[in-house]
């Protein structure tokens, strides 16, 4: 059996001490925030956030987008449903028609949201209650304009293309509003890319599983042409998807590296809370070889209008 172990009396009076001025600090007077004043402008506010943890993070993802589009690359963003649902649609079609997104790509929910809003100005119902009852996801006009058009035009346009070129034809249709849409009217790609049973239209009995899997794929096919030209310099941002985004990319760039596409590149993340495939297939397992990954967490709708608004700043100067 062995002995009590010892514990030694410690003699606080023997520390080391460092000096204050010589140890290596994070936090500089330079780098703290400076108050906005009435009459400032949105420039000051920038100009005035924190360079420390995430505002620097977030001022140095807005330099790289800015460097990659004035050198002429590709900037592509893929995004969830949720970001249409919180309104961010217009501020996506204003970089869209400025030339600083050059492809977007969604899972298949962003094509309810952004096809209601182009149809009838609304969208997003009360799961909770309707679910209650089993109506939730009934909307026979958003079923039926999705599903025919997929039917008919998705195996030979893609997914993306073929709603938003029906949308355009569409008479009444809001097209300001639907980035599907002013895809077509821009000729930018904007693929979907779909797992069946997870879109409220597949619970609809015209729903076209061959349609449906012919229009995604060809859409996956390009979204991989995307991403080859996203690897030569460009920037490739998540937007608010947890899952399906993070695969697709991940196979989207393997498919591009296994083609000789291995050049660098940036990449982000933007979501409401930390996931795993974004982190991992998104931020962290594409830069191994070199490039940088970075990720954000916070609301989408406040997040994302700043990141916005702070590379329209950088343009500016």
């Amino acid at each position: 059996m062995s002995g009590k172990p010892r514990i030694p009396h410690l003699d606080l009076a023997k520390l080391r001490l460092t000096h204050l001025q010589a140890r290596p600090s994070k936090v500089s007077a330079d780098a703290l925030a400076m108050p906005l004043r009435p009459g400032e402008s949105f420039a000051d506010f920038w100009d005035g956030l924190p360079d420390i943890l995430a505002a620097r993070e977030l001022r140095s993802l807005v330099s790289d987008v800015v460097t990659a589009h004035r050198a002429g690359k590709v900037v592509a963003a893929g995004i969830g449903g949720h970001v249409i649902k919180t309104g961010l649609a217009p501020l996506l079609i204003d970089f869209m028609k400025s030339g600083i997104i050059n492809a977007v790509a969604g899972n298949g929910s962003i094509c309810i949201h952004d096809v209601e809003l182009a149809l009838v100005g609304k969208t997003s119902e009360d799961v909770d209650e309707a679910l209650r009852d089993g109506s939730f996801g009934m909307a026979g006009e958003t079923a039926d304009f999705i599903l025919q058009t997929i039917a008919r035009d998705g195996p030979t346009l893609g997914l993306g293309r073929a709603l938003g070129q029906a949308l355009v034809q569409r008479s009444g249709a809001d097209r300001n509003v639907s980035v599907l849409a002013q895809g077509a009217v821009l000729d930018i790609p904007v693929t979907v890319h779909v797992a069946i049973g997870t879109d409220i239209v597949h619970m609809h009995p015209q729903a076209d599983g061959a349609a449906l899997g012919a229009a995604t794929l060809l859409d996956f096919r390009r979204f991989s042409d995307v991403i080859a030209a996203v690897t030569d310099g460009g920037v490739y941002l998540n937007f608010g998807s947890s899952v399906v985004m993070p695969e697709t990319f991940l196979k989207a760039l393997s498919v591009a590296r296994n083609l000789g596409y291995r050049g660098r590149f940036v990449t982000a993340d933007f979501d409401f809370i930390r996931h795993y495939r974004p982190r991992t297939n998104v931020v962290t397992r594409p830069h191994l070889d070199g490039g940088k990954g970075y990720m954000f967490t916070g609301h989408h709708e406040l997040m994302i209008p700043l990141f916005f608004a702070g590379v329209r700043r950088e343009l500016e100067r």
